[in-house]
This record gives C-alpha cells, sequence and structure tokens, in this order.
C-alpha cells in the first residue's frame, strides 16, 4: 500500500515527532490503573490497553512489515487482536468484545510497544523511501486521534462508576470575573463561487482532498460556541419536550432513550438550589459552568436547538447549523492566529470544561470568531460524504476513511481533548447522529438574503 507524499519532514525530525506522539500516548494512560486499562463501557468505546495495542499494530502492521529487512510479527495474534477494521489485512476481533481481551496483560502491551519503538528507530537509521516517511507519517496523526479517543472513552467509563471518580485531579485554572458569556454576534463570511479542501504543502487524510469549488450564499456565523447557560435555557423551555424542533429521527431518538440533557449532565439534587445543574468530567464531578461551551451533544440535540434558537429570539431568527463548507471558509483565513488561541489537549482538556469564549470581541488584535479550534468540535449540516474527484489512498490504507462516507455528519475544528499540532482548517471528523461521547458542540449560522 502506498500514500501520496506531500511535504515530508526530515528522516531526525520525524523520528523525533514520533517518539514525542508516542510519549504522549503514554502520559495519557498514565493516571489509570491496569483495571481502568481493561475495561470496555461501551461497543462504541474502547479500553486504554487496546488503544495502546493498536496503535503499535499499525506501526508494526504498515510501517514495519513492508520496509523492514527480514521482518517478524512481534506476536502472531496480535495481527487479529488489534486490527480495528481493515479488511484487507485479514480477521478482526469483534469490535464490541474488546473489553474482553484480558491477556496479553498490559505489561505485555507495553513491552509490545516498547518493541515496535525500536525496530522503528533502527528502521529509519537506514535507507529511506518516500513511501516509508508517508506512512509513518500517517501512523503520527493515527496515533494523535487515538489520544483523542483514549481520553472520552476513559470519561465514559468512569462516568460508569457511581464513585464519580476523576481521571486526574489536577487544579483548575481560575477564570477571570465577568457578568456572564458576551452577546452572540453575527459575523458574515464570504459568500460566492470559493475553493474549500486541503491546499498542500502538509499533511491531511484523503478525505480532505481534493481541493475543489463551492458557491455559497451569503450567510453568517455566530461570533462564539453556544455555552451551558444557553443550553439550560433550551432545557428549561422544554426543549427535550417539544416535537417541533426536532427531526423525526431525532424525536424518535430522544423518547426511545429517555434524553433529557446533554452526556454527563444531571438534574439537581434534593435540597439542592433549584437550577444547580452538574456534570461529569475528566476531573470527576462539577458544576455546569454557564459561560463555557456546552459538550456531548448529539447531532439531533445540536439541530433542534438551532431551530428552537430561531425561532425563541428574534435577534437569531434563521439560526441553523452551519455547513463545512461555511465553516471552513471562515476558519482557514484565520486559521493560525485561532489555532494560537486555541484550547486543546495540552492547555486545556484536563479542566472540567471548555474553556469560556476568549477576551472581548472589542479587544485590539481579538479575532472576529471566536473559538474556532480546540474547546469542542463543532456540528455541521453537511453529511460525511465524497469531494468531487475524491480518490482514496491506495491499497489497504484506502480503508481508512472513504468506506465510511454514509449514515454520517461531519464536524469541524477540533476539541479540547485534540493535540494542538493535529488540527488544520481543512480537517474533517464524522461521527453518526446520535453519537455524543465525543467533545462535540455547536456553533450557530444564518443566511444573510
Amino acid at each position: 500500500m502506498g500514500i501520496p507524499a506531500t511535504s515530508i519532514p526530515a528522516c531526525s525530525a520525524m523520528l523525533e515527532c514520533y517518539r514525542t506522539v508516542r510519549q504522549q500516548t503514554a502520559d495519557l494512560v498514565a493516571p489509570l490503573s491496569e483495571a481502568d486499562c481493561q475495561v470496555q463501557s461501551m461497543p462504541d468505546a474502547s479500553p486504554a490497553k487496546w488503544h495502546l495495542g493498536h496503535t503499535s499494530w499499525f506501526f508494526e502492521t504498515f510501517v514495519l512489515e513492508p520496509h523492514e529487512p527480514g521482518f517478524k510479527p512481534c506476536h502472531p495474534a496480535f495481527r487479529v487482536l488489534f486490527n480495528s477494521y481493515y479488511n484487507g489485512i485479514g480477521q478482526k476481533h469483534p469490535r464490541p468484545l474488546r473489553g474482553q481481551i484480558t491477556r496479553p496483560d498490559l505489561a505485555e502491551v507495553k513491552a509490545y510497544r516498547a518493541q515496535v519503538d525500536e525496530r522503528i528507530a533502527r528502521l529509519l537509521r537506514g535507507p529511506q523511501s518516500p513511501s516509508l516517511l508517508a506512512m509513518l507519517e500517517t501512523g503520527i496523526q493515527h496515533e494523535q486521534q487515538h489520544q483523542e479517543l483514549l481520553l472520552t472513552d476513559i470519561q465514559h467509563l468512569l462516568s460508569c462508576n457511581p464513585l464519580r471518580p476523576a481521571y486526574q485531579a489536577a487544579p483548575v485554572p481560575p477564570r477571570l470575573a465577568t457578568a456572564g458569556p458576551r452577546p452572540m454576534r453575527w459575523q458574515a463570511g464570504a459568500g460566492g463561487l470559493l475553493e474549500i479542501g486541503h491546499a498542500g504543502g502538509r499533511f491531511c487524510f484523503d478525505n480532505e482532498s481534493p481541493r475543489h469549488r463551492v458557491w455559497l450564499r451569503p450567510y453568517a456565523l455566530a461570533s462564539r460556541l453556544v455555552t451551558q447557560g444557553e443550553w439550560l435555557d433550551f432545557i428549561g423551555d422544554g426543549g427535550y419536550a417539544d416535537p417541533r424542533w426536532w427531526l423525526a429521527a431525532g424525536w424518535d431518538w430522544v423518547n426511545a432513550q429517555s434524553i433529557r440533557a446533554p452526556l454527563y449532565w444531571q438534574p439537581p439534587e434534593p435540597g439542592e438550589r433549584v437550577g444547580q445543574w452538574h456534570r461529569f468530567s475528566l476531573q470527576g464531578q462539577v458544576a455546569i459552568d454557564r459561560e463555557a461551551p456546552v459538550v456531548h451533544l448529539s447531532y439531533f440535540e445540536a439541530d433542534a436547538y438551532a431551530r428552537w434558537r430561531a425561532t425563541v429570539s428574534a435577534a437569531d431568527a434563521g439560526a441553523r447549523l452551519p455547513t463545512e463548507a461555511e465553516w471552513e471558509a471562515a476558519a482557514a483565513p484565520l486559521e493560525g492566529p485561532a489555532v494560537a488561541r486555541g484550547n486543546f489537549v495540552e492547555t486545556g482538556a484536563l479542566r472540567p470544561l471548555p474553556a469560556g469564549s476568549a477576551p472581548d470581541q472589542e479587544t485590539p488584535g481579538a479575532q472576529p470568531l471566536e473559538q474556532l479550534f480546540g474547546d469542542v468540535w463543532e456540528w455541521t449540516a453537511s453529511s460525511y460524504s465524497a469531494y468531487p474527484g475524491f480518490r482514496p489512498w491506495p491499497g489497504v490504507a484506502g480503508e481508512y476513511n472513504g468506506k465510511f462516507m454514509v449514515n454520517q455528519y461531519v464536524l469541524r475544528g477540533s476539541s479540547c481533548a485534540t493535540p494542538r499540532s493535529h488540527i488544520r482548517a481543512s480537517y474533517r471528523n464524522f461521527f453518526p447522529t446520535e453519537a455524543r461521547w465525543q467533545f462535540s458542540g455547536l456553533r450557530l449560522a444564518r443566511d444573510l438574503d
């Protein structure tokens, strides 16, 4: 298999990047017990031990096997145990049963990682080919995706424990005193004939290409994300009990699952102050922060909120979810400064909630659109499908993204659990409409004509 080479860093820089990312994964697992690393809380999540094994399997299978002289697998059974969804590789252990893989134990999986790391370093001391380095970079990006999944999966696991244990009780940075979130402003986007998609010059996944033209009607994006406090207003107005706001499938989902609030939210206990909701976070149980972005929403919830807001707020008439083309057209010119201001795993994932919005819009140098990167992934109204002219990567690598282009919606930006170096304006995340264990929220949009 091969992946087209983009602008690949020098071998020494690539090895340093590889080692850094691998250490970051180890650091994320460090606060967990062996029992924490073993359990699978739902079919959509994976045990931390499996994430450790699978990311190593990726480098062994796609980098070492085709490029290492005299290659031999670390353990033949790992080819099945840690294969995720690559039918071209062969058999796979069923995803819902990953928590039943009690052997190898955690120590053996860590030894597997160490062996793969040693062999990768040795391989990079020899002659290099563009295909080797391109696949190595893909593996690094793949591991960064699993770093975010590891955090979201462990949060879901710990939320199932009635003790409400914290993943890591790190101190929460103090928030500057404010009078509440600033008013949401509408920022006009550039309509007309524009280009979106990856522009080249650095790594991208195949689903970000090719760059192509789109026609956008005049539109506007909200200056910030929807907040926890604004979501409480939706709940208080009976938003989860009013079918006017819901897609038919969403209404069926809300009622079948008895959904009455975002994932991890709990209403006030008897004797608590009226309206004092709590949610479970990576730092355990915390009070709802009215200024912070709402998080852990499904597409159904995000869409319902937009319909509700468009009706109850005259200032936001016509509110809806943005398309992914609208989001990218607005975000791409601001990518550098917006990333610099973002709240990522390195700067804030372990605080109880995504951070509140940035300094006031009137502050000199402030961005017209806040929280484009970091904090929460933003649901869009765009179905996850191929761009015009899309071609999957050749070989087995073509299974990475293309075969999932059905029954899912696109999210843009990144979250407080995303590594800062992993994201870009053209990045396309995607999940089914009911998924909400990820750090997913929303930004509103509307038409201007």
